[in-house]
């Protein structure tokens, strides 16, 4: 464990700090999968979809990283994440709301 965590640059945090790293990476992988299932939903139908799924993972994983932007003090990064949820959550109001428009 120690040698993986000197490959990623982080064996010198303590273990309070490792969590929120993992919670951060975490918020990460929430929101790239987001693209996995809109590449798998295309596939499927043929055609570029954008599946309600998708925009749950912006919502969660934007909201996630957004928190862990806060703790790091990034104001650049919790502003972008900030504006995404504003998008997301609009899209899913849309969606669920009937207003929503298949392309």
């Amino acid at each position: 464990m120690t040698q993986l965590l000197d490959v990623l640059g982080l064996n010198n945090l303590n273990s309070k700090e490792l969590l929120w790293v993992i919670f951060g990476t975490l918020g990460q992988l929430v929101f790239f999968s987001r693209w996995i299932i809109q590449w798998l939903s295309s596939e499927k139908k043929q055609t570029s979809v954008i599946p309600v799924a998708f925009w749950w993972c912006s919502l969660v994983g934007g909201l996630i990283t957004l928190i862990y932007a806060k703790h790091i003090g990034s104001f650049p990064f919790m502003l972008a994440q900030g504006v995404g949820l504003i998008v997301y959550s609009r899209n899913l109001f849309l969606i669920y709301k009937g207003n929503y428009e298949k392309n």
